[in-house]
C-alpha cells in the first residue's frame, strides 16, 4: 500500500508551501480507474472538469483551478528533468495542456461547450483551442504548443527525447503557462 502512496509522498515532498491549499487523497475504485486509462482520461484534470460542471463555477474560477493544475505540472516537469527526461516530458506537456484549456474557459473560445458536452477534451480540440488562443495572443503560443506535442510523443510515448532536448523546450513552456496566467487573471 505505501508503494501506491509513493507519488502522492513524492509529490508533497516538492510542493511543500508552494501555494497548494489542500491536497485531497481520494480513493477510486480500480474498476472505475482501469476504465478512465482504457480510454485514456486524464483522471485530475477530468475530476476538476467535473467539479467545475457540478459546482456550476464560473468560468474564471474553472480556468483557475486548470491553471494550478499548470504551474504545479510545469514545476514537477523542472524538478525531474535531470533525473527522468520521460516523466518530465509529460508533466511539462501536461502543463501546456491544461493552459490551453485555462486559455480556452477565459477567453471564451467554441470549442469549450463541445468539451463539456462530451465531457472530455481531445487531442484535436487541444490544438484547436492552441490555434484559437495565438490568433489572439501571437503565433508564440502554437509554437510553444508545438514545443509541448513533442514533449509528449517523442519524450514521453517514443521516449527518445534526453534531459538536454527536454530542458531546451522547456522555456516554452514556462512561457506558456506564464501568459495563460495574465491573460486569465
Amino acid at each position: 500500500m505505501l508503494s501506491r502512496l509513493r507519488p502522492v509522498v513524492d509529490w508533497l515532498k516538492v510542493f511543500r508551501g508552494g501555494g497548494i491549499y489542500a491536497v485531497a487523497l481520494v480513493a477510486i475504485p480500480e474498476a472505475l480507474l482501469a476504465e478512465l486509462r482504457r480510454r485514456g482520461v486524464d483522471v485530475e484534470s477530468w475530476i476538476v472538469d467535473v467539479l467545475a460542471k457540478a459546482l456550476q463555477l464560473d468560468p474564471k474560477t474553472s480556468a483557475a483551478a486548470h491553471m494550478e493544475l499548470a504551474e504545479r505540472h510545469l514545476e514537477e516537469g523542472k524538478a525531474l528533468a535531470d533525473r527522468d527526461p520521460v516523466q518530465a516530458g509529460e508533466k511539462l506537456y501536461k502543463a501546456a495542456e491544461e493552459a490551453v484549456k485555462a486559455l480556452a474557459i477565459c477567453l471564451g473560445l467554441d470549442v469549450v461547450e463541445k468539451v463539456e458536452t462530451r465531457g472530455r477534451w481531445t487531442a484535436a480540440e487541444l490544438d484547436r483551442s492552441a490555434r484559437d488562443a495565438a490568433s489572439r495572443l501571437g503565433n508564440w503560443l502554437l509554437d510553444a504548443w508545438d514545443h509541448a506535442w513533442a514533449l509528449h510523443v517523442w519524450g514521453f510515448h517514443e521516449a527518445k527525447l534526453d534531459s538536454d532536448s527536454v530542458k531546451a523546450r522547456m522555456p516554452h513552456i514556462a512561457r506558456l503557462v506564464e501568459e495563460a496566467k495574465k491573460a486569465c487573471a
